[in-house]
């Protein structure tokens, strides 16, 4: 994951993304790269080839941001992307090639109190590298990637059992990393994020792939499918409750839509939950683990951090 030049690698990464045709170029013949080619983007964005090539070479790191504009469009980048470019050249003069490790992440005050008076709405508490803080016993029954302790990005792509349970995997996955480089923003030394993308690349070329494009979109309050092994289909509303006075962390909440098959399906997910305050216990092998009706749903156990 490179640290020391990631302006350049963005340009790059975005550059390849983008078809000739897209841009009003004509393609002729067989090309040596994918996307556009450098002096393609810099005529295109107004600047000279020399000046983008000491850019993505990490050489020049203090462009204006009428030539971050120019090359957020001539790289057809939509507003969260262009966002990020910006922030990437605000932060490179800054970048000192490593950061100190973050402490671990614990759940705000209050959260896991106010997530277990959510009875009938699926919540937890995320961090700011997807790491699960606090859960209420409905998230854990909709879904073991829920529980605290574990990491959502990692259970994405490394957990046989999110394939099944996301009947949209491939946008789910998409939406995760791009969701991920988002919330790490220009903090990409961080250790722990460091440590965990170092992982997954190693062990899921999907994430590896997802990974390299460099996509950005934040988590934003949208429709999500699950296919329960226990109720079946569900067609639930995820909000995105930023915690205020926290480096990053954010309450995510299930609803459905009142009188659909999903609301019923919901209902009978949250009864066990409501009557015991445990998850029920899941037929078959969900993500590898069953839920543990002996286990706090806020997660009294100390939580594990992303990278292991």
């Amino acid at each position: 994951m490179p640290g020391n030049n990631a302006l350049g690698s963005f340009l790059k990464a975005r550059r390849a993304l983008v078809r000739p045709e897209d841009v009003g170029l004509r393609s002729s013949g067989r090309r040596r790269v994918a996307g556009l080619r450098r002096d393609e983007l810099a005529a295109l964005a107004g600047v000279s080839l020399a000046y983008l090539t000491r850019l993505e070479q990490g050489r020049d790191r203090n462009p204006s941001e009428q030539v971050l504009d120019a090359l957020g469009a001539a790289l057809r980048l939509d507003a969260d992307l262009t966002a990020h470019l910006h922030a990437l050249a605000r932060d490179a003069p800054r970048r000192n090639g490593g950061r100190p490790r973050r402490p671990r992440e614990r759940p705000a005050p209050g959260t896991r109190l106010l997530l277990d008076a959510w009875v009938d709405t699926p919540a937890y508490l995320r961090g700011r590298r997807f790491d699960v803080l606090a859960a209420n016993a409905t998230a854990i029954a909709l879904a073991p990637m829920y529980r605290p302790g574990r990491n959502l990005v990692r259970d994405v792509f490394l957990d046989p059992g999110a394939r099944a349970l996301f009947p949209r995997w491939d946008t789910v996955a998409a939406d995760s990393v791009a969701a991920l480089r988002a919330v790490a923003g220009t903090d990409l030394d961080d250790p722990a994020l460091r440590e965990l993308v170092e992982e997954l690349s190693a062990a899921s070329e999907d994430f590896r792939r997802l990974w390299e494009r460099h996509d950005v979109r934040p988590t934003r309050d949208e429709t999500k499918e699950f296919a329960h092994p226990v109720v079946g289909p569900l067609v639930l509303r995820r909000h995105s409750l930023t915690v205020g006075g926290t480096d990053g962390q954010v309450v995510i909440a299930y609803q459905a839509e009142p009188g659909t098959p999903s609301a019923a399906a919901l209902a009978r997910l949250t009864a066990p939950a409501r009557h015991t305050g445990q998850p029920p216990r899941l037929r078959g092998d969900l993500s590898g683990t069953a839920a543990d009706s002996g286990e706090a749903a806020s997660g009294d156990r100390a939580s594990r951090t992303s990278a292991r």
